[in-house]
């Protein structure tokens, strides 16, 4: 059968894809590379500065770090998305029961809905640039004027509406632009390495050390960042996407389980290479004005490339809400099945970009991500555990439909003991160390649910609903 590289106009969001609809290799490789060459980048590489790291923490905790997250995506995601080839929803609910999922399904569409309303944030500084009006600092939670907010909000109605396309325009889009993207992030590095006195491999680290990632004292406000923070940001930052299961949904078209290797190419190109470029970006800004801290895309693409920066920015704000949004009215349609998938996500999109006028998520991001990856974790370890450990251990998977049960209360009893923990751990070593909780967490969730789901499933049964 002839590879099929776009999926059809059917979503199934209610069914597992069929094989005519599966991707090959090539629409991950150019979304990963479209949705983490993004936005995001732009916010999280200045934010590494403010966070006073040092040259060797960052280059070796991020390629220690975006490794782990290609493995987790390989070898946690995929292959459980290529067995069972349902949403996120749709399989957490044959596990957890529908009350359970309710909860969950609101909790996730609330975080992405969040996130996006960040990235159109990014977008809506290029309108700042052009029109010159008040844009936010980084220590800003509120709106800083009428032109940022109609700014905040026409941005956001235009991402809403290509979201609502579906994966298959999300797809189509990410691949089209994400050549371009890769480029001008590493013009950007180049440009700024030039501006900061770099001019070949032998003075790099020299000035690296000294001039950019200088590990000095972070700036008021922001965690002193050092190898293990670096590490664990760059693994962590996506928890939601591989450990938290929320791409089973993106990789349910997938036509072999391997291609969960595609993410190296928002890892490595994205979470590397941009994350450097969008750094030396904001330590051109600081040498030239040392008081001025404000992390503003808009600004900063500016002073590298001028007008052709601010549509880099434009294009990297949106290729990262896209699939965002599109995740997020996979959720919120999920709670009413008879609902539109199109009228939901682009509700879901205004009200994203209503969120967007206030910066205090993105000017967060780092500790905002981290708080997501921490919530969201625990359903991802129930999904593990009751697809590949539970058989191994006597025990059924999908225990909720098959006996028709509205709530599996161990799958609940799980994730709010694993929040307790991680949140107990914060109390005790410091909110600073949010970037390290989820890991044990993860191991937590594990245990306590194989512990409940032995004596939930010693209970007595109820009819099940097939042999």
């Amino acid at each position: 059968m002839a590879e099929t590289e776009t999926a059809p106009d059917s979503e199934y969001e209610r069914e597992p894809v069929p094989e005519k609809a599966w991707l090959g290799l090539k629409s991950y490789v150019g979304q990963f590379a479209g949705e983490h060459v993004a936005g995001t980048e732009l916010m999280i590489g200045p934010l590494f500065l403010a966070a006073g790291v040092s040259a060797f923490d960052f280059f070796v905790g991020l390629l220690v770090g975006n490794l782990l997250a290609v493995l987790s995506w390989t070898f946690l995601t995929t292959p459980i998305a290529t067995r069972v080839r349902l949403t996120l929803y749709c399989h957490l609910e044959k596990i957890c029961g529908r009350q359970l999922v309710v909860v969950y399904n609101t909790v996730n569409g609330v975080m992405f809905t969040v996130l996006a309303g960040a990235m159109m944030t990014v977008s809506a500084t290029v309108l700042g640039v052009l029109f010159k009006f008040s844009m936010p600092q980084l220590s800003d939670t509120l709106p800083t004027g009428i032109g940022w907010v109609t700014a905040v909000l026409l941005t956001g109605g235009l991402f809403s509406v290509v979201a609502a396309k579906g994966y298959r325009v999300v797809a189509a889009f990410a691949n089209a632009v994400s050549p371009l993207l890769v480029l001008m992030f590493a013009v950007f590095g180049v440009i700024s390495l030039r501006k900061l006195g770099v001019t070949g491999f032998d003075n790099f680290w020299d000035i690296a050390a000294t001039q950019i990632w200088t590990g000095g004292a972070p700036q008021a406000g922001q965690v002193k960042f050092t190898f293990w923070h670096v590490m664990f940001f760059a693994w962590f930052c996506n928890m939601a996407w591989h450990i938290g299961m929320a791409d089973l949904s993106l990789f349910r078209f997938a036509r072999k389980s391997w291609y969960g290797i595609a993410s190296a190419a928002g890892m490595f190109i994205g979470h590397f290479m941009a994350w450097i470029a969008a750094s030396t970006l904001y330590a051109v800004q600081l040498k030239a004005d040392p008081t001025n801290t404000a992390v503003l895309p808009g600004p900063l693409a500016y002073n590298a490339c001028g007008v052709l920066g601010l549509l880099v920015v434009v294009i990297a704000g949106w290729t990262t809400a896209n699939p965002t949004l599109y995740r997020a009215g996979l959720a919120f349609q999920s709670l009413i099945p008879g609902s539109s998938r199109v009228n939901v996500t682009i509700v879901t999109g205004l009200v994203a970009s209503v969120t967007a006028i206030f910066p205090i998520v993105t000017m967060k991001l780092l500790g905002f991500v981290s708080l997501w990856g921490m919530i969201l974790m625990p359903m991802g370890a129930v999904i593990f555990a009751d697809y590949w450990l539970l058989p191994k251990l006597g025990m059924q998977r999908d225990f909720a439909e098959r006996i028709r049960l509205p709530l599996n209360w161990a799958a609940g009893a799980a994730w709010l003991i694993s929040m307790a923990f991680c949140v107990g751990l914060l109390f005790i070593f410091g909110i600073d160390k949010i970037f390290f909780v989820s890991l044990p967490g993860w191991f937590v969730t594990v245990l306590v649910y194989i512990i409940l789901s032995q004596r939930l499933q010693a209970q007595p049964k109820r009819t099940p609903s097939r042999p």
